[in-house]
């Protein structure tokens, strides 16, 4: 296929030039109809395109036309069978995945440390999660994958399971063994399903991990706007056909996505996966070799560590994306919560993401030396300021065990339930999500036993002000858990 034409953009382009008259929505039309200052701001050609599926453009639901060309173009791009387009994110393609290979009851094997949109599908399919404990790193104090072994004895446990998740890479870019994974997986004849939200640019450059569609998963979720230059929201469902039913996702993907589906969004998806096909190659070794550098600089740094080669080696950490820089700054004497906020005050830089002990930068093909030495710049100030100067103690990562599970997470999330307040919640089924955002991964699920532990963990995390989320309470004060039943003497 023709890698540079853009069926969508173009069609797009040519619509707005046409400049027809509309009597359709968006009811600004064109911006006409708007605030004037937004209007000015966002750019008249930006609105010319903000259309509707109307017979030129074709339509996201059905395509027949220049989005079923630009599917099949990106298909290609991606080395999958077929690709569906998502302005519902990258968690509408996770969800489309799980829906539609699990019903009410059946059981789908997944790490713990799974986005919540993951959860969100497990509860809107009334399945039945069986947890995979990822590999804690107890000196950065982060989560990495699952190993093979972990998959091949849950699998033999539970053969019965509809399909097995993976994340690859993880959020801090470190991936287990996919190819193996999914070899095993496909022993019992069970579709892996990928999170590979963090991950477009491994499609493009083979000094990057290994793509889902390359390893032989069955279907991957996978962010295009996170770091392929699409714009956010929107991301990409791939599929191989064989053991899912692509009829299936199509109908499901469809019943997840609104019927007023942007095409500034689906504009973008078109034009990214035409730059990443002609261009990926290039522009992931220019991100890699920036990264590189940076990673080098801040190992330099006193009190900073940014990981690198020297993580590989295990199961779990089979290989990894250089692309993520993850600072860890304990040694400095503050919290990750601490250094994101005095980046933003100081130097006006944005992270990816703090927790307690590390600070997450992505290095983009967006980036440049500029930006970098921006960067290591303000780092080795923060360094001056700390390290040395603050106490440091060399203390045990405190990770919480993986709660027990005593509910199905849908019964728990539709259950009979009640407001108590959290720190003297121990030993009851929680009914709502808790979680850190990002990444976005759950501490406590539905249906899982809180614990003095894990009361103790979150206490702590919001006390520093890390973004705790998730119950309906958002001072986390009172937590909605399930009713329990007197006893009867």
């Amino acid at each position: 296929m023709d890698q540079t034409k853009t069926p969508l953009f173009t069609a797009l382009k040519q619509h707005a030039e046409r400049n027809p008259v509309q009597f359709h929505i968006p009811g600004h039309k064109k911006g006409v109809g708007m605030d004037p200052e937004f209007r000015e701001f966002i750019g008249d050609n930006a609105l010319s395109i903000d259309l509707i599926n109307i017979a030129p453009l074709d339509d996201l639901h059905q395509p027949t036309g220049v989005i079923e060309e630009s599917q099949k173009l990106a298909a290609e791009a991606f080395g999958a069978d077929h690709t569906f387009f998502s302005v519902q994110g990258t968690s509408g393609a996770i969800m489309t995945m799980i829906l539609t290979v699990c019903s009410q009851g059946d059981k789908i094997i997944v790490p713990r440390n799974v986005h919540k949109s993951i959860m969100s599908a497990i509860i809107f399919a009334g399945a039945k999660p069986v947890f995979l404990k990822p590999v804690r790193d107890e000196n950065l104090g982060i989560d990495h994958g699952v190993t093979t072994s972990s998959v091949r004895r849950a699998l033999e446990r539970h053969p019965d399971a509809k399909a097995v998740l993976v994340i690859n890479p993880t959020y801090y870019g470190v991936c287990a063994n996919l190819r193996e994974i999914v070899n095993i997986v496909h022993e019992y004849n069970i579709p892996v399903l990928v999170d590979e939200a963090h991950g477009v640019l491994i499609h493009f450059s083979s000094k990057l991990p290994m793509s889902a569609m390359e390893a032989g998963a069955d279907m991957a979720a996978t962010s295009v706007h996170k770091l392929g230059g699409s714009m956010t929201q929107s991301s990409v469902l791939n599929i191989r056909e064989g053991r899912v039913s692509v009829r299936r996702a199509k109908t499901i993907i469809s019943m997840l996505t609104t019927t007023s589906t942007s095409y500034i969004l689906l504009g973008s998806l078109d034009t990214a996966r035409r730059n990443l096909a002609l261009n990926g190659k290039e522009m992931a070794e220019r991100t890699i070799e920036l990264a590189n550098y940076a990673r080098h600089e801040i190992n330099l740094i006193p009190g900073l560590y940014c990981f690198g080669d020297e993580i590989l080696g295990t199961e779990a950490t089979y290989d990894y994306d250089p692309t993520k820089i993850n600072i860890h700054v304990r040694h400095l004497g503050i919290t990750g919560y601490d250094a994101e906020n005095w980046l933003r005050d100081k130097f006006n830089i944005e992270v990816e993401l703090s927790d307690m002990y590390n600070i997450l930068c992505l290095i983009t093909p967006g980036d440049t030396r500029e930006n970098i030495e921006t960067l290591l710049t303000a780092l080795a100030q923060l360094s001056s300021e700390n390290y040395s100067i603050n106490p440091v103690n060399e203390l045990v990562i405190k990770i919480p065990k993986i709660p027990q599970l005593t509910l199905s997470p849908r019964d728990a999330f539709y259950g009979d339930t009640e407001i108590v307040p959290f720190k003297e919640s121990a030993d009851r089924i929680i009914a709502e999500f808790i979680y850190v955002y990002p990444p976005g991964i759950p501490i406590l699920l539905p249906g899982e036993v809180i614990s003095q532990d894990l009361i103790d963990y979150i206490t702590e995390h919001v006390e520093v002000g890390l973004p705790v989320k998730g119950p309906e309470d958002r001072s986390i004060e009172q937590v909605k858990v399930i009713v329990e039943t007197p006893a009867i003497f």
